[in-house]
């Protein structure tokens, strides 16, 4: 039975992960504004979109190594605030030079925060003895989906600095309510063991990180380049152009509305192959659309599919780490980052070369691969070999 402390442990948690979303959301559906303030090319957007998930990346490893000794609540506290801070810094920046630095900022921020956010909500779903994480990635959707729509609704009616500055004075707020109730280092470890060792079963955790990757690459694809293909592509208008990013969004905060209580029914793997099989089916549908509404549609597909691969993968990678370190979930969001880097480095290339609908052609394969891959996501954990 879950204590009162928990509980106020949870709400905090919820919080972090919707101001993540809205963070998130606030930045990725301006892409194609700032590509066009800044006059880049396909490829030299890329190449800052890039900077993103590298940085991320390093930030997530550091974040493990930070959490194991002070424990992510105390990260949080600190690199939440500075993702906000560089989505305002991204949208005042006048020039390339001064839009690096702020992405920098905003990869190395965003990637201890992924870290950490998934660190407490593992440890908030094995205080409750159940699954919970796809509740906390659902609220990280509600928001995000927030974050689109509001980049809708503005459009071109205020200035780029002003669209991105507004969400992140609720994002602030939000973040110095709940760092000072999330679970603490000694909350976060189980209660069951004994010792820590920090060494994990690689076996186990391979199918884990593949389909975090393959996830991240079809994601990153939404994220990075849905608003320039409906630019682009579709030749939509301004208020039409975040939609898409919107609909992924919508469809993703569908599917996890009720995806704990699935996975309790069916079990992980099911459940993820047959998010594998949708995600497939609209990665085909972005490459065919003939129309803007269909287009819409499909990359709301792609979040139907998607949505259920990265809470599942934390939480078995939580399995995997019964001493509470959070390392396993660092390593695994890792992945998050590496799918980031290849998707960007596939699609822009592509696109550049091909076009983007032969460009979406490379997740919709990468999409089809999470449904082999699907029963790793019930992974046996009595090994204790690293």
């Amino acid at each position: 039975m879950p204590s009162p402390r928990d509980r106020q442990a949870r709400i905090a948690t919820f919080v972090v992960y919707a101001v993540q979303g809205l963070s998130f959301a606030t930045l990725l559906t301006q892409v194609a504004s700032l590509q066009n303030k800044h006059e880049l090319s396909d490829l030299a957007l890329t190449v800052l979109l890039l900077i993103v998930p590298v940085f991320a990346g390093v930030g997530s490893v550091s974040a493990g190594a930070f959490a194991a000794r002070l424990g992510s609540k105390l990260l949080l506290r600190i690199a939440q605030p500075l993702v906000a801070a560089a989505v305002v810094l991204a949208g005042l920046a006048p020039n390339v030079p001064l839009l690096v630095p702020a992405l920098l900022l905003f990869g190395l921020a965003v990637g201890a925060v992924d870290a950490g956010m998934n660190m407490q909500g593992v440890a908030i779903e094995r205080r409750y003895g159940r699954p919970v994480l796809n509740g906390f990635h659902c609220l990280w959707s509600v928001l995000s989906l927030a974050g689109a729509l509001w980049a809708s609704a503005v459009g071109k009616d205020l200035p780029l600095a002003v669209v991105m500055a507004v969400p992140m004075v609720f994002a602030v707020a939000g973040s110095l309510y709940a760092a000072p109730k999330l679970c603490t280092i000694e909350e976060e470890k189980a209660e069951s063991v004994e010792t820590a060792t920090g060494r994990f079963p690689w076996g186990p955790i391979i199918p884990l990180c593949l389909a975090m990757g393959f996830l991240y690459i079809g994601d990153s694809s939404v994220s990075n380049f849905s608003t320039v293909f409906m630019d682009k592509i579709m030749h939509a208008n301004d208020n039409v152009i975040p939609l898409a990013f919107a609909a992924y969004q919508a469809t993703t905060l569908v599917v996890r509305l009720g995806g704990d209580v699935a996975v309790r029914r069916y079990g992980p793997a099911a459940i993820v192959r047959i998010g594998g099989a949708i995600a497939t089916l609209g990665f085909l549908g972005v490459v065919v659309a003939p129309t803007q509404p269909l287009a819409i549609i499909a990359f709301g597909l792609t979040g139907v599919g998607l949505s259920v691969v990265a809470p599942q993968s934390f939480s078995a990678a939580g399995r995997l780490d019964p001493a509470g370190t959070g390392v396993a979930i660092a390593r695994v969001n890792l992945f998050n980052y590496v799918g980031f880097i290849v998707g960007a480095a596939l699609i822009g290339p592509i696109a550049d070369a091909s076009g983007y609908r032969v460009a979406f052609a490379a997740p919709l394969v990468l999409a089809g691969a999470i449904i082999a891959l699907a029963r790793g996501f019930q992974p046996a954990v009595k090994t204790s070999r690293a």
